[in-house]
Formats: C-alpha cells, structure tokens, sequence
C-alpha cells in the first residue's frame, strides 16, 4: 500500500503556519508597543535633555520653586545648627525660631516653620557634613528666612566646662577661633549656595560664663572675637545678617539662663527672638534695646 505524501507532510506544514503565525503576531505587538510608546512615556527633545542628569526634589524647588516662595509673601522660616537652635532650655519649648515666627505673626504676617534642623551638641565640622543631606538641603531650598546657630560648642564644649572639667584659659579659647570662624564662612558659603534666594540670619554668640569668675574676660575676650570675625564674613555677603545677644545676656544671665548655665530660658530666646524679627525687618537694634 502506497504512502500519501501530502498526508506525511501536512503535519510539518501546519507546524510552520503556526510558527510563522506566532512570530507575526508577536511582531504586531512589538511594532504596536514601539509605536504608541512615545505617546504613553514622551521622551523630549534628545537635544535638551543631552548632559542633564535627573533632578532631585530639592534641585526642583530651587529650580522652580523658590522665586514663588520669595514672592508670595509667606516668611517660610527654618533654623539650623546646634541646641540653641534647637531651643534646649526654654521652659514651653518653643525657641527663639518659633518665638519669633509668633512675633512677626503678630505683626500680621504669615509665616510657616517648615523645620528645626537643631542638633544638640552639634559642631561646625559636623554641620558641614549635614548641609550635604539631601533632606536639610530641601528644607532649605523650601524656606526664605533661614537662621543658623554654630559655634558655641566649638568653643565652650556645650557647658562642659561647669561639670569638673578645668575652665580653659584665653590662650585655649583663642587658639580654636581660626579653624572654627573658617569653618563657620564655609558653611555660610554653602547655605547660600543652597538657596541664594533666601535671607540668613546667623545668631551671635553670647559668653555663659560672664557670672564665672575664671571665664567672665576669656569667655567676654573670645566671643567678642568670635562675633567680629562672623561680622567679617557676613559684611561680604548679600542677604546675611548678624543677630546679636552678646549684650542681651551680658548682665542678665541669672534672668536669661536656663537651670543648666548655658542654654537661654525662655525668656532668654524671648529675647533673642526679638532680635531675629528686627533683623528681619533689616532694623539694627540699638544695644540693649530689646528688654
């Protein structure tokens, strides 16, 4: 009995139709795809986007958001830098930048705390290391009234000095200035880097120590030091302005200090918060005006 050929080939035929079929049809959906992707996900001009790499959320709002954040007329207000900007000490917990914030919204102006970036204890060498977290650099980039406190541990050891430790001598205090008040103009530099649109308001140090026999004239000597050389390097800059204290607690520590003899109370940051509003406001205060 003969073999039917189409018979013995019809297997293979229909196998290679319905290859042919699959791959076509696969083809159509990739053609498809293809097709409708620019559509779903537009790429742009390849001749705009060459070079540019992806934004960040705080490179957007320093991109596009912050000449709207200057120019709505909200005080978008945050502090950064150490326990003073923290506020320890104050009673009701508000600090000077939340005292302040109260001051100017009296004043009827509207204003924001976006964040309090304080960290007790901090240093100038290790707030530099913080400026370069994405999250402090969009807080930043988000406010326009920026204020800043460093300094005081660098130079007093965050009170240490009323624990057992021996007070330092003027030569020890002095000899931190240069590294310290270098280290401060690099942060200052790289604040405004962050947001050169906003005003800074650095806080000046005032001496805890006036009522300590052993620190009354190094301490006076090298804060009075320390806040010339701060004057110095904001006198340089555009929208940076210096808070003085120095004279609010000169002869009111008993009054301003806090239980632990070195942060202000709160009618200490009262004070300070005072001042803050005035510089907001670009009015020098006479000295000892604020009461």
């Amino acid at each position: 009995m003969k073999k039917n050929k189409n018979l013995d080939s019809a297997p293979w035929i229909w196998r290679s139709v319905s290859t042919i079929s699959i791959v076509a049809t696969l083809l159509l959906i990739f053609g498809f795809a293809y097709a409708i992707k620019d559509v779903i996900f537009p790429q742009g001009d390849s001749t705009l986007n060459e070079g540019q790499k992806a934004a960040t959320p705080a490179q957007d709002a320093q991109n596009s958001g912050n000449k709207a954040v200057v120019e709505d007329g909200k005080i978008r207000m945050a502090v950064i830098g150490d326990s003073l900007a923290r506020g320890t000490g104050d009673d009701e917990g508000l600090g000077f930048v939340r005292r302040a914030a109260n001051l100017l919204k009296d004043e009827g102006k509207d204003v924001q705390v976006l964040n309090n970036l304080g960290v007790n204890g901090l240093r100038t060498d290790a707030l530099l290391k913080k400026l370069d977290e994405q999250g402090v650099q969009y807080v930043l980039q988000q406010s326009n009234f920026i204020l800043l406190s460093i300094g005081a541990n660098d130079l007093f050891q965050g009170g240490q000095v009323l624990q057992g430790e021996d007070p330092p001598t003027a030569e020890k205090l002095a000899a931190a200035l240069p590294e310290t008040s270098k280290r401060l103009q690099e942060i200052l530099k790289k604040v405004k880097e962050i947001n050169p649109n906003a005003q800074i308001a650095y806080i000046g140090l005032y001496n805890p120590f006036g009522n300590v026999k052993e620190l009354e004239k190094p301490g006076n000597a090298v804060v009075a030091a320390w806040n010339d050389a701060a004057m110095s390097i904001l006198n340089n800059e555009d929208n940076m302005t210096l808070v003085p204290t120095f004279d609010l607690f000169e002869n009111h520590l008993d009054e301003y200090l806090s239980s632990d003899h070195f942060h202000p109370n709160g009618q200490g940051y009262q004070q300070m918060a005072v001042r803050i509003a005035q510089e907001y406001h670009g009015n020098k205060p006479a000295e000892g005006s604020a009461k």
